[in-house]
């Protein structure tokens, strides 16, 4: 059974998950720590927990959701693993990052291996099937567990909302398509852990979220 470990970082308060199993393999994603108190903290619950990290994945690649790449990377040895379609946006980084104030943006490294529209993930005794969503990026994935009803989900679906689709690469209509198409049609039980706010479940956001 995976447990899931929500912490908020950086200021943007995005949410970075560990997800580990009895097996004590864990799964990091979308690391938000920037500065050195939020690089501590993950790295202590890590040891606590005697976890062992064998993957880092980035739903996307916005510059909140990969600020703790480069640390992972030289702590663990992960690089990480996404979609090539965020290539872009992951490049991009380094030359607006300092004018938002975020001028100790740790380079982070890129994959030897990226991860494809669909196939699993496995850590343990878990597997996370890939889902692909873009809309809010241009080649935003989310993961999905059926056994334990999880879905790891990004930017895509919040607590009452939606990801933003103004920035480069996103497009509104895309993202309702596939928030529709492949989210709604989940277990309505399905768990929705997003990347930013409170965590929901598919069937609250079918029958409450505005946009639908």
């Amino acid at each position: 059974m995976i447990t899931v470990k929500t912490f908020t970082f950086n200021a943007y308060s995005e949410n970075t998950y560990l997800l580990f199993d009895e097996t004590r393999e864990c799964v990091i994603i979308d690391p938000g720590m920037y500065d050195a108190s939020e690089q501590n903290e993950i790295a202590s619950f890590i040891k606590s927990n005697e976890l062992t990290p064998v993957f880092l994945l980035n739903t996307h690649c916005h510059l909140d959701h990969v600020f703790g790449n480069k640390f992972v990377f030289d702590t663990y040895g992960l690089k990480p693993q996404f979609n090539e379609g965020e290539l872009t946006i992951i490049s991009a980084i380094p030359g607006y990052a300092p004018s938002m104030g975020f001028t100790h943006y740790e380079l982070s490294p890129l994959p030897d291996v990226f991860l494809p529209q669909s196939g699993t993930v496995s850590f343990g005794n878990s597997t996370l099937d890939l889902i692909f969503a873009p809309g809010h990026s241009p080649a935003h994935l989310c993961f999905y567990n059926k056994e334990d009803h999880i879905l790891m989900g990004g930017d895509v679906l919040f607590y009452g909302s939606i990801g933003r689709t103004d920035l480069p690469g996103g497009n509104h209509q895309q993202l309702i398509e596939n928030i529709s198409t492949k989210l709604f049609v989940l277990p309505e039980e399905t768990k929705v852990y997003p990347g930013h706010g409170p965590a929901t479940t598919i069937g609250f956001e079918k029958k409450h979220n505005p946009f639908f």
